[in-house]
């Protein structure tokens, strides 16, 4: 029950990134790279996005 728990939240939170993603004025490309990464990375790519990549993707793919 609580590894159930434990992919349910990290689905929630992949899907939540993915929307932030894709809400950001980059192009198509930076969105849909950035996206991919997150959900293929699973937990440790949740982490690097939340925790340092959030605020500078818009520079990073500008």
């Amino acid at each position: 029950m609580l590894s159930f728990l434990i992919w349910l939240v990290g689905t929630i939170l992949a899907i939540k990134a993915v929307l932030e993603i894709l809400k950001m004025p980059i192009g198509t490309a930076g969105k849909v790279i950035c996206a991919v990464v997150v959900l293929c990375t699973s937990w440790v790519g949740l982490a690097v996005y939340y925790f340092y990549a959030k605020d500078k993707i818009v520079d990073w793919f500008k």
